[in-house]
């Protein structure tokens, strides 16, 4: 099953992908039932989760019913445990957004919710990050997640994204990120596909993300916490909702 999903997830496009999903989703999910493991987002359990990965494969990190992974697993537990997302009224900017959240978000009542993205088939917007088509100061809550570690210019992205965030907003920045290094790493003249799935982690990511991301988004003038929740959750919950432990969530603000 490694092999196969190594394969699709290296052949088909991901705006393909996407759109197979919807389709094979409710099977996969139906003959994955058990008690093992639970998607928090759902509440759907499963014998086990379906292993995930450009190069080398995870097992037991992609949910069978709502297509998340650790990171969405447990972003959804910090909105849901620590903030009033789901309850206040919100203007939400979403880029790249994940099936995970996609349809729950869109019918959230108290959420004017838009999504935005240059290729994904659920983004209502195509812009790209660097030049985005927002006033300034327009947002309460922007969700980029794994996005900035696939731009070039991510400082001019960074700075994008405080521009829209209003005052007292919040944004939320998730990339994939080496804690073990001080500095983020990268290397443009590493150009062959296999080379840069090896040493980036997949093959369209420009870097390496280390300890000093934190202060970049604050050199962009963002006020950022680096939130542990992981801390917070259980040793069993942390294994029954397959989360990633010591994963640190960046939870950014604007004056």
């Amino acid at each position: 099953m490694k092999k196969l999903f190594k394969f699709i997830l290296n052949t088909i496009p991901r705006p393909i992908l996407i759109r197979l999903s919807y389709w094979v989703r409710p099977i996969v999910a139906f003959l994955l039932k058990g008690d093992n493991f639970t998607d928090p987002i759902d509440g759907k359990s499963f014998r086990m989760f379906l292993p995930y990965g450009y190069g080398n494969q995870r097992n037991n990190v992609l949910s069978p019913s709502t297509l998340s992974l650790e990171r969405h697993r447990l972003l959804w537990l910090y909105l849901r445990n620590e903030t009033d997302f789901f309850t206040s009224e919100k203007r939400i900017l979403h880029f790249a957004p994940e099936q995970a959240f996609y349809k729950r978000f869109k019918k959230q009542k108290n959420l004017d919710y838009t999504t935005t993205d240059l290729i994904s088939p659920l983004a209502d917007v195509k812009a790209d990050i660097c030049n985005l088509p927002f006033e300034d100061n327009t947002y309460d809550v922007i969700l980029c997640n794994h996005v900035l570690e696939h731009i070039p210019d991510d400082t001019k992205a960074m700075q994008e994204l405080y521009r829209v965030l209003k005052p007292g907003g919040m944004g939320i920045f998730q990339i994939p990120q080496d804690l073990s290094r001080a500095t983020t790493y990268a290397d443009d003249s590493i150009t062959d596909r296999n080379e840069r799935a090896k040493v980036f982690g997949q093959y369209d990511h420009v870097r390496v993300y280390g300890r000093d991301y934190f202060d970049k988004l604050r050199s962009c003038g963002f006020i950022v916490d680096e939130v542990d929740y992981t801390s917070t959750i259980s040793a069993e919950d942390i294994r029954r909702y397959c989360l990633a432990k010591g994963e640190i969530i960046p939870v950014c603000s604007k004056k």
